[in-house]
């Protein structure tokens, strides 16, 4: 009797088995989590081999100042903060095209490339990107989104025509030689982090953040199909119906 009396502190609960198996998985997410956060920074830093013979991959477009800019005495000034706002654009041709299907025919559209649209902490605070006087050229707007139901703001910039459009060729010339061993190892921490359940840790325990796994639709009540859709009215039935209501509403009126 005395060895039982012995033994049973260290007996666990089933809470506590629960509790222990739950705080070995979420250490193991942080592990994964800075492993995958090391990897990223290793691939990240391999530096890059130039290739024997260079070779074009498609188009690149991207701005440049025009040409009465650069002429005029504030030269400087939005060539730095063009290098602050400027976009890039791949396309296979010159033309910068995509498909669309319109009426069962492919029809091609331009790609509209725009500068770049700055956070609010990109345009004012300790991470600031701009100084004072380029705030000057930047307005406030405010934008809804389908997607996520709410609104967000970004900072525009007011006199885009000082900038036009280049195209040129892209050349390769340098490539980043491939680690098989990091590669093999992302994968394996990649595929960890994307499951459901690791994921929900990922979202709530490390970024502080909810995690939902189901899609929350705009619309609070979704969009069904009534019987106007599913059957078809005949126009003398229309007008009986009119002609009813018409004396329904006279004989409420006498």
């Amino acid at each position: 009797m005395e060895d039982v009396f012995v033994f049973f502190p260290r007996l666990k609960s089933e809470r506590r088995k629960k509790r222990l198996v739950k705080n070995d998985l979420e250490k193991k997410v942080r592990k994964y989590y800075k492993r995958s956060n090391e990897i990223f920074r290793a691939k990240k830093e391999i530096s890059l081999v130039p290739l024997k013979e260079p070779y074009q991959k498609g188009f690149v477009r991207f701005f440049t100042l025009r040409d009465d800019i650069k002429r005029s005495k504030d030269f400087e000034f939005f060539e730095n903060l063009l290098m602050k706002i400027n976009t890039e654009m791949y396309s296979d041709s010159r033309k910068f095209q995509k498909k669309k299907k319109r009426f069962g025919k492919r029809v091609y559209h331009p790609i509209i490339q725009c500068l770049r649209e700055l956070t609010p902490c990109e345009f004012s605070g300790p991470k600031s990107i701009l100084t004072d006087k380029e705030r000057q050229y930047f307005i406030r707007v405010e934008k809804y989104s389908v997607q996520y139901n709410c609104k967000y703001v970004f900072y525009e910039f007011i006199e885009p025509w000082r900038y036009c459009l280049k195209i040129r060729p892209n050349i390769i010339t340098h490539y980043k030689p491939l680690i098989v061993d990091l590669e093999v190892e992302n994968a394996e921490v990649e595929s960890f982090l994307e499951q459901e359940k690791n994921k929900k840790i990922l979202y709530k325990k490390i970024h502080g953040g909810g995690y939902s796994y189901k899609w929350r639709p705009v619309l609070k009540q979704p969009f069904t199909k009534g019987k106007f859709f599913n059957e078809t009215i005949l126009a003398t039935e229309i007008a009986e119906r009119l002609i009813e209501k018409e004396h329904q509403l006279s004989k409420r009126n006498k």
